[in-house]
């Protein structure tokens, strides 16, 4: 498998609406699904968007049942990965649920955000069969968290003005401070 770049904030490729899978699941999705889900392991993440790693699909990935540790390989970290493919919520509840996120795209940088607490989503999985899952907990937050990725929406456009110009300083100078750490990871 490869480890892909992963783009970081305020890239361009981030704010770009992706686009549906046609034709179904290929070879060559699940290849990019498998080096996406490896990419998100070697960065310690629990979920990654197509965009993040530079292409404009809806093509996601998650894994929010993985083990932590930072011994831990990417093959130990691996427990319960999902894939999701043209992901649509078709129902949400009005009760929210407030968690702490971060972003593999935002380095470093965390905010409370209120989502839906549950969430209905269909899809196309892995072997392009059209699924459902009723989510709730913090996977109705990661999979809210990586469908926004899909429509060029970040975690910290959810935020006010303020909060989201002091985070983005603040990302502007991790990034900085941590250049040679942050291109070794391939997050960049």
């Amino acid at each position: 498998m490869t480890i892909l770049q992963i783009y970081v904030a305020p890239h361009p490729v981030l704010k770009k609406k992706a686009e549906p899978v046609t034709g179904g699941v290929t070879a060559g999705l699940r290849k990019l699904m498998d080096d996406m889900l490896e990419t998100m392991y070697t960065s310690d993440g629990i979920g990654l968007a197509a965009p993040q790693v530079g292409v404009s699909k809806r093509i996601l990935v998650l894994d929010i049942h993985q083990p932590k540790g930072d011994t831990l390989t990417p093959a130990e970290r691996r427990t319960k990965p999902q894939f999701f493919v043209n992901p649509e919520i078709v129902q949400s509840s009005q009760d929210l649920r407030i968690y702490n996120e971060g972003c593999l795209s935002v380095p470093g940088q965390y905010a409370d955000v209120a989502r839906p607490d549950k969430v209905r989503v269909k899809y196309l999985d892995y072997y392009s069969k059209e699924q459902e899952v009723e989510a709730d907990g913090l996977l109705a937050t990661c999979l809210q968290h990586e469908m926004d990725h899909l429509d060029g929406i970040l975690f910290v456009d959810h935020l006010s003005t303020l909060k989201r110009d002091i985070l983005m300083r603040k990302l502007k100078k991790f990034t900085k401070e941590n250049e040679e750490d942050l291109e070794k990871t391939h997050v960049l």
